[in-house]
This record gives C-alpha cells, structure tokens and sequence, in this order.
C-alpha cells in the first residue's frame, strides 16, 4: 500500500505561517523526525517528498498551484502513482472550527473550501480522509481573504504550534496503524 499526505497552503515565503498554510506547516510538523527531503517536481506542480514507514511508501506533498487549484497536483500524483482515493489524507485549515481546535473526517463536502473543492473537482470523489486545523473567523467587518492570508497573533500562533504537534502524532498513528476511523476516535477535538 502506498498513501498520499497532503497539506494545503499557498507557495511562496510571503505565505509562511500564515493562516490558510497551516497544512504545509503540518506536513512540516509531521516529517521532522523522518528523513524526508522535499524536491520540487514541475511534473506534479508540487513539492514532493517520500519515505518508507512500516513497509509501506508514504509521499508528502504541498502542492505548488495555489490553494484554489490543488485538486490539479492531488489527481495527478494520485493517478501516477496508482494511489487509491481511500490512501489520501488532507491537512487544510477550518474557518468554523476555534483556533488550534482538530477534526478528523473520512468523507464529505469541501464546506467553503476552495482547496477542498478543487480536490473533489480533480479526482471526482468525496471520499478521502482529511483532519482540519481550526483558524477561527475574522472579528466582524474584515474580508476572509485577508484573514486567512495573515499571520496568526502570537498567542493564536502558540496554540497552533501544539495543535501541529497533535496533527503530527496522529499522523505517525494513523500510518502505524493503517486505520484512519481508529486515529479519528484517539484524536478528534
């Protein structure tokens, strides 16, 4: 079996740490420990990075096509690869969800999610793991574009970097374990 970690952000330094790449800092998070390096495959429009854990290959990808166009560099590693839909796992950040809280789900639509939305558009289904990183909303009267193109305050910053360590866990469980529904049940909330 072979699975695909995806996080969702936009590239380019003027993008770092900001609210809508916190799966890029995830998947940061999560290859700390692992001897992954990341190299940037024109093919794929992503930055690609792989590693063998407990006999299955696992890639780490942050798609290079900006945020609203991630379905392009998901479907095309998928299908290179021979990936099957139920091997996906998608970081993305959540505007409903409080700072720093996590979710997990196997299914559903992309709730506003322009990431999300290009990756069901892409691949043509809904069916894919994903654990969501809550951003909180923007105070009243300020665009979602900008917030979530802004640096998180440095409290909400603090929170986020424990949250990434929790994302990170889980991760490291769920490719242990191989059973996304068992990872969603230790670490949801």
């Amino acid at each position: 079996m072979t699975k695909l970690i995806v996080g969702l952000g936009n590239p380019g330094s003027k993008y770092d740490k900001t609210k809508h790449n916190i799966g890029f800092m995830a998947i940061d998070e999560i290859v700390k420990h692992l001897d992954v390096t990341f190299t940037e495959d024109k093919n794929f429009k992503a930055l690609v990075g792989s590693t063998f854990l407990n006999g299955e290959k696992v890639y780490f990808v942050k798609p290079l096509t900006f945020m609203n166009e991630s379905g392009q560099a998901v479907q095309a590693l998928l299908t290179y690869f021979n990936i099957a839909v139920e091997d996906l796992l998608v970081i993305y950040d959540d505007l409903d969800m409080a700072v720093g809280k996590i979710r997990f789900r196997q299914k559903g639509s992309a709730g506003g999610h322009n990431g999300i939305k290009s990756i069901i558009k892409y691949i043509g289904s809904q069916e894919f793991d994903r654990i969501k990183v809550g951003i909180g909303r923007p105070k009243t009267g300020a665009k979602v574009v900008h917030y979530v193109l802004s640096a998180f305050s440095q409290d909400d910053y603090a929170t986020i970097l424990a949250s990434l360590e929790r994302v990170a866990a889980a991760v490291n469980f769920y490719l242990e374990s191989g059973d996304f529904e068992q990872t969603m049940q230790k670490y949801n909330g």
